[in-house]
């Protein structure tokens, strides 16, 4: 694993997320306008959001009133919507700053006419704006133009979208009908730069041709004072001095790829590393994409095209391997096929891909019908379906003579399954449904070089955005399935099928690693087979045991009238505990009264500023989403009245050390405890709205039908940091012999080892006073092979909560007690981090022992006892098994220190 880089200080990125953070005066209340969300088709996501607010403080606030700050960059990953964001800014600076006219720069013809598409074209199913446009009841119309007219219509914003190259030569050449310096200098202008790190090339070089790229726009920008340069880019040089110096001051907002692919908007990436010819890298890629196709509508009934690129680093390369593709297509016959299959069956490995073993069985289990799937084969990747896109010596692939198929991809209507391509493509290409990428390796004269396999590494990026297929009625621009379960490596992972030649892996993983982007070989990651033992199987608790989970009932919106039905306290004063700007913990964390054990409450005074501010700064309290949690809620200002949140009726109070004076709190720490406050109202709010709400009433669920063999998967990623598990507690798959314990393993990690350990312990002496003694490993997998077993968790009942949770749980371990009798069931959660956050699930489970007569069941005549102990903790910190051998026994287990 690299060493993550240094980042290198961004003043004004950093300067706003000061702001942000510290503003009060009147932009304090500002979010995004609504005009935005009411005209155009894609709502903005958090970041998007986030980048229009930190551009609008640089153009309206006090702080940078006398500054002009009229070049920013933003530097966004890769599929993160850039271009949605160029066409919110297009109407926020027309409406908000009074800007008409807009120049669109590119660097190719092809992510021209995308864009083209993107902003003016109506027809288009990439146009980013409704059909209609208005703002404060006025019609706004788009048109694109060649040049700016002197004299201009009202409400009409005009767009010269154009190459940066045909800009530059219309401004140092004198032409007619061209727009030179002085047409820029006649009505202020804004200049929108994509893929913007091409324009700096003059910072780095001293080529003449690029240094006029960079030179004509400057010259367009300070035409005017008012003009205004607003860049983009996914990559951006900043390792380089000359670069980093001239763009330390201006990037003004920054998404990274590693937070994209966090915040789950990305496919997973899994490298299929093979030493096998290209023309059978080829027959594995149609087996694999056709898998793709039949899998997605026969299992979830969804129809989806998975996309194919084939990669040379030459066109003469590319045009032989799409003829070997054409040839193999044409001759492939249910013989041909049944020989592969054949043949990859007795070269099999465990080294082999898991993702093309599981289309392999799909084919063998499918024998019957192999005439049929070769027919399709045959349709679905026919050479009227296929595109070279090797024709063009351009840079880009959206050029002339395949833009209209290529930038349509996604479209039903679009049957192209299949691209030949040169390592070149790269920018403008926002196909989202491209799952597989095929480096094909029939080019002698080419290597995988540093250079070359970052290009690679930058590609496969781009074919990592998410594909939002429609699913049960649905659309979801995230991910929707478990982490390398089967559903996510067939229909959210894009596979890079790569040549297995040492030193070119070597410096492919260096470049994915680069970019911080998480990828795994697709090897050697099989599920495991957890299953039920056959000698548990015979016993009467598998014939006629039960494990019990309390019922749920429906909430209607009425439910929710008051705060103190989600569990938050509306009535007493707050308190809040004073934390310094260095300190990162929760809202009550009992560190501040460890670390102040002097501390006193004064009165925090604030004026209303500060309460719209703190708002404002968290998405949950914009009022379209509050009304989501809160369906009674009239307005935001009705919220903070005394029918809900009572913040005026209240005293808000800080904890502070005796050293301190209550004075010297600042207006920012003011606000940040201000927001702390309503970060934990929000959290409460959240978990306490439900649909449905838990019982006393326990059900008793047979064993034998909800006790079931399951698989689970243990991801594994070799580059980056983002998906490999923070906790130094590795997974791991373990034999559990004993008779105790019901499944014949478990997966689990370090602290729930050592809580089957410490009750293994204790079996002989449980079995003193219980004929029967199991502990039963409830793994989240086994719901996903047994939609029923939903029903398998625990819901708050009854009142008194101190932080009411409606989502419910299902704790990791069940011990299941019997003797002649009773039987007692006793649910065990061991916890390794996220303590606090968690809290009311031991609070629940301590609950169950505590209100015992709310409890109730279906069948009165059982004598069942239902019991929680404390989060088992590593080394037992908390005394569960302590706890445990008092329930179960009635007193300490012998030998149990203090």
């Amino acid at each position: 694993m690299s060493k993550q880089k240094e980042q290198l200080p961004l003043p004004l990125f950093d300067e706003l997320i000061t702001l942000n953070a510290n503003m009060l005066d009147e932009e304090g209340a500002w979010e995004t306008p609504a005009y935005l969300a009411q005209n155009m088709v894609h709502k903005f996501r958090y970041y998007q959001d986030a980048a229009l607010r930190f551009f609008h403080y640089s153009q309206a606030t006090k702080e940078f009133r006398f500054r002009n700050i009229n070049h920013v960059l933003f530097n966004m990953a890769t599929g993160s919507g850039k271009t949605d964001l160029m066409a919110g800014l297009i109407l926020y600076l027309y409406q908000e700053q009074g800007y008409q006219n807009f120049l669109f720069l590119v660097n190719t013809n092809g992510v021209l006419n995308k864009t083209i598409d993107n902003l003016t074209n109506k027809t288009s199913n990439k146009y980013l704006y409704q059909p209609k446009i208005e703002i404060d009841g006025e019609r706004i119309d788009i048109q694109q133009v060649p040049s700016f007219p002197k004299s201009q219509s009202k409400n009409t914003i005009y767009l010269k979208l154009a190459t940066v190259q045909s800009v530059a030569s219309d401004i140092f050449t004198q032409k007619e009908n061209a727009m030179g310096e002085e047409d820029y200098a006649r009505h202020k202008v804004v200049i929108l730069g994509d893929e913007a790190h091409h324009y700096s090339a003059s910072t780095k070089t001293e080529k003449e041709t690029e240094q006029s790229w960079e030179k004509a726009i400057s010259t367009i920008l300070n035409a005017r004072e008012d003009n205004r340069l607003l860049e983009f880019t996914a990559t951006i040089d900043l390792e380089n001095k000359k670069v980093y110096d001239k763009y330390k001051d201006k990037v003004l907002y920054r998404y990274a790829l590693d937070r994209f692919i966090r915040d789950e908007f990305s496919k997973y990436v899994k490298r299929i590393q093979s030493s096998n010819t290209d023309v059978d890298n080829m027959m594995n890629v149609v087996l694999l994409s056709e898998y793709r196709r039949r899998y997605a509508l026969e299992e979830h009934g969804a129809y989806i095209k998975p996309v194919i690129m084939f990669k040379s680093q030459r066109i003469e390369a590319s045009n032989v391997a799409h003829e070997q593709f054409n040839e193999l297509i044409d001759t492939l016959t249910v013989e041909s096929l049944k020989a592969f299959l054949d043949r990859q069956a007795q070269i099999a490995s465990e080294d082999d891909s898991e993702t093309l073993a599981l289309a392999y069985e799909y084919y063998r289990n499918h024998e019957d019908s192999l005439s049929e799937i070769v027919r399709d084969i045959k349709r679905e990747l026919a050479p009227s379906r296929i595109i070279n896109a090797n024709d063009t010596s351009q840079s880009g692939i959206l050029e002339k003579g395949h833009y209209e198929a290529l930038n349509s991809l996604e479209s039903p209507t679009n049957l192209y399954r299949v691209i030949f391509a040169v390592a070149r493509l790269t920018e403008g290409w926002d196909v989202l449904n491209l799952f597989d990428i095929v480096r094909l390796s029939n080019d002698p004269k080419t290597k995988g070089t540093k250079a070359t396999t970052m290009s690679e590494a930058q590609l496969i990026g781009r074919g990592a955005r998410y594909y939002p297929f429609l699913l049960n009625g649905e659309r979801s621009f995230k991910r929707r399935f478990e982490q390398d379960g089967k559903d996510s490596l067939i229909l959210e992972t894009i596979h890079y099928h790569t040549i297995n030649e040492p030193q070119y892996l070597k410096n492919l993983v260096s470049a994915l690693d680069d970019m911080n982007l998480p990828t795994g070989k697709d090897k050697k990651n099989p599920p495991f087979d957890v299953e039920v033992k056959s000698k548990f199987k015979k016993t009467d608790v598998w014939k006629y045991g039960k494990i019990y989970y309390n019922e749920t009932i429906e909430v209607s919106d009425d439910y929710y009238d008051s705060l103190d039905k989600y569990g938050v306290d509306n009535k007493n004063d707050v308190v809040i505990p004073y934390i310094s700007a260095l300190k990162e913990v929760g809202y009550k964390d009992n560190k501040v009264q460890a670390d102040y054990p002097n501390a006193y409450n004064v009165v925090l005074t604030f004026d209303k500023r500060f309460l719209n501010k703190a708002m404002n700064r968290l998405s949950f309290y914009h009022f379209s989403n509050l009304k989501k949690y809160i369906p009674l809620l009239n307005s935001r200002e009705d919220f903070l009245g005394e029918n809900w949140l009572n913040i005026y009726n209240r005293t808000i109070r800080v904890t502070i050390p005796r050293t301190m004076e209550s004075s010297t709190i600042t207006a920012t720490e003011k606000l940040n405890l201000l927001e702390r406050y309503f970060v934990n109202v929000a959290k409460q709010i959240k978990a306490g709205y439900s649909k449905q709400r838990g019982t006393g009433k326990f059900i008793g669920y047979p064993i034998k039908e909800y006790i079931v063999n399951y698989r689970k998967r243990v991801p594994k990623y070799d580059t980056s940091n983002i998906l490999i598990d923070s906790s130094p507690q590795n997974v791991q798959r373990y034999e559990i012999k004993e008779d105790y314990f019901v499944y014949d393993s478990a997966i689990i990690n370090l602290t729930e080892r050592q809580l089957i350990d410490k009750i293994a312990e204790r079996v002989s002496e449980l079995k003193e006073a219980y004929s029967d003694v199991y502990l039963i490993r409830m793994d989240e997998n086994m719901h996903r092979e047994s939609a029923k077993n939903n029903k398998l968790k625990l819901h708050q009942f009854g009142s008194g909560h101190d932080k009411v949770n409606l989502a419910g749980f299902q704790p990791d371990f069940i011990l299941y007690l019997q003797n002649t009798d009773y039987f007692i069931q006793i649910f065990i959660e061991p916890k390794g981090r996220n303590i606090e956050e968690e809290q009311w699930k031991e609070d629940l489970l301590l609950y169950i022992n505590e209100h015992e007569s709310e409890i109730i069941f279906e069948d009165e005549t059982e004598d069942v006892k239902i019991k929680g102990v404390k989060f088992y903790t590593m080394n037992d910190g908390r005394r569960a098994i302590h706890q445990i051998g008092e329930i179960a026994l009635g007193k300490e287990f012998k030998g149990l220190s203090l």
